[in-house]
């Protein structure tokens, strides 16, 4: 079996979904606390490549396929943009057109919510896609890749 031993497969399943869950509170309440969409999103991915490094990237790859990764992280770039020209509607590119609501609730920030998830989702398929393309791709020695010029 791939991956490392038992003990760390266990504790691994066992804490991936906490590392997720608190992921997306940094996420959801990035506008209140300390965090937000960049650190929730590597959080999130922090997760997941725990998951390939404990169980290998067959597992990651069940629970995150590298075509949703994709799918997420230009959806996400995509969102982004999205929502910053949705307040020209309101003036000018990145207008706040979302009421504020009341201080210190969950929607009481405009559109900085909606930004936070959008980048969340680019940072952290981005950060997973990165690290297993690193973690997969097989090294070829300096000098076969000389050899291979040469020839």
């Amino acid at each position: 079996m791939k991956g490392m031993t038992l003990i760390v497969r266990t504790v691994t399943d066992f804490v991936v979904g906490f590392i997720v869950v608190f992921g997306a509170y940094i996420v959801l309440y990035g506008h209140l606390t300390p965090g937000g969409g960049f650190a929730g999103g590597v959080i999130v991915a922090c997760a997941f490549i725990l998951l390939l490094l404990a169980h290998g990237g067959d597992v990651a790859y069940s629970k995150l396929p590298e075509r949703v990764g994709h799918l997420l992280d230009s959806s996400g770039a995509l969102a982004f943009l999205a929502i910053a020209w949705f307040g020209l509607i309101g003036g000018y590119f990145f207008m706040n057109v979302l009421g504020k609501g009341e201080p210190f609730h969950l929607f009481s920030s405009g559109s900085i919510l909606a930004y936070n998830i959008a980048i969340a989702f680019k940072v952290g398929s981005s950060l997973f896609l990165v690290f297993a393309a690193l973690a997969t791709f097989r090294r070829r020695s300096f000098r076969a890749m000389i050899e291979d010029e040469l020839l």
